[in-house]
C-alpha cells in the first residue's frame, strides 16, 4: 500500500512539473505558418516557471535562448533569410513544440469593416463577381491565409483564434474577397510565399479598431455625440483593437490594406485625423518602422438624400490622407460601385488596384503607376476653365466615353453641369450657366460613375476646388 502511495505522490508530483513548465504560443505561431523575409521576426510565447526557453531555427541551424519573466512572457528575435521553405521551429522547455511547414516571404494584414470582411463566396444574396471561376484557380500551397475569429474585448488580448490555412477552394471561399485577391496578385507577380491575415468585422468604425485612449484624445468632447459609434460590441471604440489587433503586434509583416469608412461617413469631419492617429498608433506599437498603408476609398453608392453630402466628404478626407502621412496610398474605386448596393459585387478591382500600389510602392516594380491622377490646379479664363493633374505622364483618357461629372459654380456658389474635353494631360471645362466660374467639382456625389482615367489606366479620384 505504502508502495503504491509512493507512486502515486510521483506521479502527481511529476504532472505538477510539467504543468509548472509549460510553453505556450499565439495562435499564429503554428504549421503552414508565412515569416516575413529578410528582416528581424520576433517570437514569441508565454511559459510556467523560470525554466529557460530554447528556440530552434531550421533555415540557419540557430539556438535561441529566453529566459521568461515574472509573468511567463518570454520572447526572442531571430533573422530570417530571402524567400524560400519549407523550414521548421522548435520550442522547448519541459515541453516541446514543432511548427512545421514554415515558409518564408511576405505577410500582409487586411483589416477594416464589411467590404474587406465580404468573403470570396459573397454574402446571403450578395455575390462576387466571377467568384467562382477565381475559387477554383486558388489552389496554391504557398500562399497561405490566417482568418482571425471576431473577438471584442475590453482590455489587449494576446491570443487570437484561428489557423494557418492553404489557398483552396474551400479555404478561399470564406476568405475576403479583396484581400485574397490582393495576396494573390502579389504571389503571382512576386513569385514568393505570400502570408495574408486576415482582420475583419462588418460594420465597424474607425474608432473600434484603435486604442480607445487614443480615440478619447482625438475626439474629446465630441466623443459622447459621436454617430459612427454606438453601444454595439463592433462599433465601440478600442474593442476590436483590443480584441483582435493587439494579440498581433510585434508579428514581422510587410504592410497593412485597409478598406472601411462606411460607418464613418457619419463623422466624415474627424475621419482624416482618426485615420492618420490609427496607422501612427499602429506603427508604433509593432516597432518596425513605418510600413506601407494602402486603403481603398469608398465606392459610389446612393444614400438616403439627408446622407448623400456626407459620402464625397468621407472619399475626401480618405485621399488626403497622403498628404500628411508617409509611406500611404489610396486605391481609388470611383467607377467600381453599384447604385443601390454597398457591397459591390466587384472586389477583383480593389484587389488588383490595392496591388498595383505594393507593387510598384513597396516592392519597385516597374510597369505599376505609383498613385492615381490627383487634380493639381485650374486656371480661369472668361468662361473657360483649365484642369490640370499630378501624376498623368501619358495624359488623360476616357476610354472614349463622354465625360458628364463635372460641374462648375460662379459666385453664387450654385454648380451646374459642365462641358468636358481633354486636351492631353489637361481638362477644359465650359458652362452656358456660369460666365465667371470661380469652383469645379469631379463626381462629387454620394452615387457617380468616374469617367476620367490615366492613360495607364487608373481613375481620377473626385474631388472640389471649393471648400463651401
Amino acid at each position: 500500500m505504502k508502495n503504491l502511495l509512493y507512486i502515486f505522490f510521483l506521479a502527481i508530483f511529476g504532472i505538477s512539473q510539467s504543468l509548472q513548465a509549460q510553453v505556450k504560443l499565439p495562435a499564429f505561431f503554428a504549421d503552414h505558418i508565412v515569416l516575413q523575409q529578410k528582416t528581424n521576426v520576433k517570437i514569441w510565447g508565454t511559459a510556467i516557471g523560470k525554466k529557460k526557453v530554447k528556440v530552434h531555427t531550421s533555415w540557419n541551424n540557430q539556438t535561441y535562448i529566453a529566459q521568461p519573466d515574472d509573468n511567463g512572457n518570454w520572447a526572442v528575435t531571430t533573422n530570417t533569410p530571402s524567400a524560400g521553405g519549407p523550414f521548421q521551429i522548435t520550442i522547448c522547455q519541459k515541453n516541446k513544440i514543432i511548427i512545421n511547414d514554415v515558409l518564408i516571404g511576405e505577410v500582409w494584414i487586411c483589416s477594416g469593416q464589411s467590404n474587406m470582411d465580404m468573403p470570396m463566396q459573397g454574402y446571403h444574396s450578395l455575390p462576387v463577381t466571377n467568384s467562382l471561376d477565381i475559387i477554383m484557380e486558388s489552389t496554391d500551397p504557398a500562399l497561405r491565409l490566417f482568418h482571425v475569429e471576431k473577438k471584442y474585448a475590453t482590455k489587449p488580448e494576446t491570443d487570437v483564434k484561428g489557423s494557418w490555412q492553404l489557398a483552396n477552394a474551400a479555404s478561399v471561399s470564406s476568405f475576403s474577397a479583396v484581400g485574397y485577391q490582393f495576396a494573390s496578385y502579389l504571389r503571382k507577380q512576386l513569385g514568393v510565399p505570400v502570408g495574408i491575415i486576415q482582420v475583419t468585422w462588418g460594420g465597424s468604425p474607425i474608432e473600434a479598431w484603435m486604442d480607445r485612449t487614443l480615440v478619447g484624445d482625438i475626439l474629446k468632447g465630441r466623443l459622447s455625440s459621436n454617430p459612427a459609434i454606438s453601444k454595439a460590441v463592433h462599433q465601440t471604440p478600442g474593442n476590436l483593437f483590443d480584441g483582435m489587433v493587439s494579440p498581433l503586434i510585434g508579428y514581422s509583416m510587410a504592410g497593412v490594406i485597409w478598406y472601411q469608412g462606411e460607418q464613418n461617413r457619419h463623422n466624415y469631419e474627424d475621419y482624416l485625423m482618426l485615420q492618420h492617429a490609427m496607422v501612427t498608433s499602429w506603427r508604433s506599437k509593432w516597432k518596425i518602422g513605418d510600413w506601407p498603408f494602402y486603403l481603398s476609398q469608398l465606392a459610389p453608392m446612393k444614400y438616403a438624400e439627408r446622407e448623400s453630402f456626407k459620402v464625397p466628404l468621407l472619399r475626401e478626407a480618405q485621399l488626403k490622407l497622403t498628404d500628411t502621412l508617409k509611406n500611404a496610398g489610396v486605391a481609388i474605386l470611383i467607377d467600381g460601385g453599384e447604385e443601390r448596393n454597398i457591397h459591390p459585387a466587384d472586389k477583383t478591382l480593389a484587389g488588383k488596384r490595392l496591388a498595383y500600389l505594393a507593387l510598384s510602392n513597396t516592392y519597385q516594380q516597374k510597369g505599376f503607376p505609383k498613385s492615381s491622377p490627383t487634380y493639381k490646379n485650374m486656371l480661369v479664363k472668361n468662361d473657360t476653365v483649365l484642369l490640370s493633374f499630378n501624376h498623368v505622364p501619358l495624359g488623360l483618357t476616357t476610354h472614349n466615353k463622354s465625360i458628364t461629372q463635372f460641374e462648375v459654380a460662379g459666385t453664387d456658389q450654385k454648380f451646374h453641369p459642365a462641358v468636358a474635353v481633354l486636351k492631353g494631360d489637361k481638362v477644359v471645362l465650359v458652362s452656358d450657366k456660369v460666365k465667371k466660374p470661380v469652383a469645379v467639382r469631379y463626381a462629387f456625389k454620394d452615387w457617380c460613375v468616374g469617367e476620367l482615367y490615366s492613360t495607364e489606366g487608373v481613375p481620377v479620384s473626385s474631388f472640389r476646388t471649393d471648400n463651401w
